[in-house]
């Protein structure tokens, strides 16, 4: 009750008996229960006036939300609840053997579209090679013929020449040539 011990009590009440006598110790208690009942009454009043005043004022839905978020601070204050079933590095690894083979993909994907690439080239250039040869060939056959069995080709007559037109540019974009990558 005021921090008093259960021996504390009884030397009070051994002091009230010897001091106030046997005859008036049953009206002191009867007082002292009236008056601790008029002012537990006056604080519910009070207690009561003030949480009515509160109401009106808005205080209690201020505090509502003050305890949520006291709640809250609670909840992160304590990441265990939520976080029991967690293992530490499961999700890190999973993500970093995905992005690991998805590298070694595109890698590999890189690799084949550049060999392709440069197979391509060397065709090309072989292809450019064996159009050269025939046609130093050609020239070579045409030096030893001698200058008299060469006949020169016969003038035709000038043709009207019609004012220059400008060339129209070709409306679609060329195709890339399979196997090159842009």
């Amino acid at each position: 009750m005021f921090g008093l011990g259960w021996a504390e009590i009884l030397v009070a009440a051994v002091v009230g008996l010897i001091v106030i006598g046997p005859k008036e110790l049953p009206v002191m208690f009867r007082k002292i229960g009236q008056f601790v009942g008029k002012a537990k009454a006056m604080a519910r009043d009070f207690s009561r006036a003030m949480n009515d005043a509160a109401d009106d004022a808005g205080v209690k839905d201020a505090m509502d939300s003050v305890n949520s978020v006291k709640d809250g601070v609670r909840s992160v204050s304590d990441p265990t609840t939520k976080w029991k079933d967690f293992v530490p590095g499961s999700e890190i690894g999973k993500l970093s053997e995905e992005r690991a083979k998805n590298s070694k993909k595109m890698h590999d994907a890189m690799a084949e579209r550049a060999q392709q690439r440069i197979d391509a080239e060397k065709a090309e250039q072989a292809a450019g090679k064996e159009e050269q040869k025939p046609a130093a060939a050609k020239k070579a056959s045409d030096a030893k013929k001698p200058a008299a069995a060469k006949m020169p080709a016969a003038k035709k007559p000038a043709a009207k020449k019609t004012p220059a037109t400008p060339k129209k540019r070709a409306s679609k974009i060329a195709a890339p040539k399979s196997g090159k990558v842009t």
